[in-house]
């Protein structure tokens, strides 16, 4: 016989409900008066809750659509400031100045005191709906190299760019105009023989995994490069809706719908000639393994107020020989002081590229947009758990290589060749990273699945997900509140698991299923009406959730 718990959850999951709400309690600060609400989690990943993870893909097919065929320019004037914004800023600025006085006058403790205001004003500006920081630029100069491109990689040709996202348009024998657009699936190289259909290698001994490791790990820069060599040979600032998915073969690669056409032959050669080259500390010399592991040290202590200017309080040593590990900004100095160096990594597209042109209103448009989100409700190593023995071994074997490569300069099997990580804390071991890239569930490819240029719908993910809410209202005939979205009457707060007060999930799931109910039955009771067939009269008003 089946739990009535268990039958609960899955009637959850048909009325699209989230299976793991977080219980909020909301207080108004005007009346005193107390509500618990659930959120629901957001979860991406059907594997968690497939409700959330359906509401997210639903949510990125209507962003794609909307901004994949545009017939005219996205408005990208920001709006006006707000009395809020302009009033943060200026109560910034009596900040800062205050703090450049404590620096003069040589008052360590007031400095650290304003600088810790200053961090805490910087979280309230963007919250009030402002982006980047205002002060602007880098905190360290950015190291460059040489931008001379390789011998072994095609040059390409260079267009004057226009200001236009929107791309090409054609006229037809009537007059129409047709206004293209393009799907592009690019691919990584070879790394072995794979056995058709299966995605497995025929000779695991050959594959050359640590390759395939590598380019997963840095997959998300060779995209950003795609990108720049697309839009200099388009000769228009392209935009782009790109999902990153993975093969049979375990390998990430990308699907990419872009506005405006170009040739399939320029988009081939484009895909040719990207490269990426990872200039990072030489990792064929392994120094520490096993039990004989670099030591963690404390430095000296710096007056209050001051902090070592590597973000560091310690380094790690030789066990042996008590010498300090090179930091890494050390390392990346004798790199580019070595002039016969080279590039720990380069990156490439395969062979296979496949790029088709798009109109917009078509069945292929529709069914390119059901395919760009099709994966994104599964996780790229899915495959870990399957029961194909094969398929089981190869994705071991690529976790397994994936182990002791650095991920990053903060990753700490930096230590295994000899190097100390970005910003050394105590406690690092090789092997043990705790960066998501490493996890077998990411394989490598620790990026965003969904990659969307800034002008592409002219909206935020928040503002397609309050255009649901607005049409959600407006058929049910309720009124926005002002009030009710005001960010400033409520304080919200996590209900504690601990907390006697607090709702079983079961009693939350069944009412959030009542209410998804009401709701739907009011949405066809007033279509019904629109359509001018009789209904019942349907006089029960839904609880909408507020973080709908």
């Amino acid at each position: 016989m089946p739990l009535a718990l268990d039958v609960a959850i899955e009637m959850a999951k048909l009325n699209g409900v989230c299976i793991r709400p977080v219980e909020m309690r909301r207080l108004d600060i005007v009346t005193g008066q107390e509500e618990t609400f659930d959120i629901p989690c957001g979860a991406t990943q059907e594997a968690k809750c497939l409700p959330c993870a359906k509401r997210n893909r639903y949510l990125r097919m209507a962003q794609c659509r909307e901004g994949w065929h545009l017939e005219a320019e996205p408005v990208t004037t920001p709006a006006p400031a707000t009395e809020e914004q302009q009033w943060l800023i200026e109560f910034r600025a009596d900040v800062q100045a205050k703090r450049d006085h404590a620096e003069r006058v040589g008052d360590v403790e007031e400095v650290a005191d304003w600088d810790a205001a200053i961090r805490e004003i910087d979280v309230e500006i963007n919250a009030a709906g402002m982006r980047g920081s205002v002060l602007g630029g880098r905190a360290a100069p950015r190291r460059s190299r040489s931008t001379r491109r390789r011998q072994d990689a095609p040059d390409l040709p260079k267009r004057a760019m226009s200001p236009s996202t929107l791309g090409r348009s054609f006229t037809g024998a009537g007059g129409t105009v047709y206004r293209p657009s393009m799907f592009i699936t690019l691919t990584l190289p070879s790394y072995g023989s794979i056995r058709s259909g299966q995605g497995v290698p025929v000779d695991p001994s050959t594959y050359d995994y640590r390759r395939a490791a590598r380019d997963a790990l840095h997959f998300s820069k060779l995209v950003d490069r795609f990108v720049q060599n697309l839009r200099r040979v388009a000769g228009y600032d392209v935009q782009y809706f790109a999902t990153v998915e993975p093969q049979k073969r375990l390998a990430p690669h990308l699907h990419m719908a872009i506005r405006g056409t170009l040739p399939r032959a320029e988009i081939k050669a484009i895909a040719a000639a990207t490269y990426h080259q990872v200039w990072w500390p030489a990792t064929e010399e392994i120094r520490f393994e096993g039990e004989h592991l670099p030591v963690w040290t404390p430095r000296a202590d710096l007056p209050d107020g001051e902090s070592h200017l590597d973000g560091q309080d310690g380094d790690y040593l030789d066990p042996e020989t008590g010498e300090i590990l090179p930091t890494w900004d050390e390392a990346l100095d004798r790199l580019d002081a070595d002039e016969d160096a080279s590039p720990l990594h380069v990156l490439r597209f395969g062979d296979q590229v496949d790029a088709q042109g798009v109109l917009a209103g078509t069945p292929d448009a529709d069914q390119c947009i059901r395919y760009l989100s099709k994966y994104l409700t599964k996780s790229l190593g899915e495959t870990l758990d399957t029961d194909d023995c094969a398929r089981r071994d190869h994705a071991a074997r690529m976790v397994e290589a994936l182990r002791y490569e650095p991920c990053s300069p903060m990753c700490a099997n930096w230590l295994r060749y000899g190097v100390q990580p970005k910003g050394a804390k105590p406690g690092m071991m090789p092997g043990r990273c705790r960066s998501k890239a490493h996890k077998p569930e990411h394989l490598g490819y620790a990026g965003r699945r969904v990659l969307v240029s800034r002008k592409w719908s002219n909206k935020t993910l928040a503002e397609h997900k309050a255009d649901r809410r607005a049409w959600i209202l407006d058929a049910l005939g309720l009124a926005e509140d002002p009030a009710q979205t005001d960010p400033h009457r409520y304080v919200w707060k996590p209900v504690s698991t601990k907390d006697p007060t607090r709702t079983p999930l079961a009693k939350r799931l069944l009412r959030a299923v009542a209410d998804r109910q009401r709701t739907r039955a009011r949405l066809l009771e007033l279509q019904a009406r629109a359509e001018g067939q009789p209904v019942e009269e349907f006089s029960a008003t839904p609880r909408l959730e507020v973080a709908a």
